[in-house]
């Protein structure tokens, strides 16, 4: 298919010029590059498994777990 794009003239330089040292072709530089853009965003979006803690204990009976500012004094104490 045939389009028409508007690129800044020193990376397109740029393109041609490394287009000519890998002896191909712009349109086939620019089809990788493409590939290459559309396979990193499809791979960022799968899901992500967080491993999950499913032992028995938590909190000590004085923390609530609603404070910052408790959980960093309870963690001061124990250091």
């Amino acid at each position: 298919m045939k389009t028409t794009l508007n690129l800044n003239d020193s990376l397109l330089t740029q393109a041609k010029a490394m287009a000519a040292q890998q002896r191909t072709s712009l349109t086939r530089l620019i089809e990788e590059g493409l590939q290459l853009r559309l396979r990193s965003n499809t791979a960022t979006k799968k899901a992500v498994r967080l491993p999950v803690y499913r032992g028995k204990g938590g909190l000590t009976g004085c923390l609530t777990g609603l404070s910052n500012k408790e959980m960093l004094e309870a963690a001061d104490r124990d250091a």
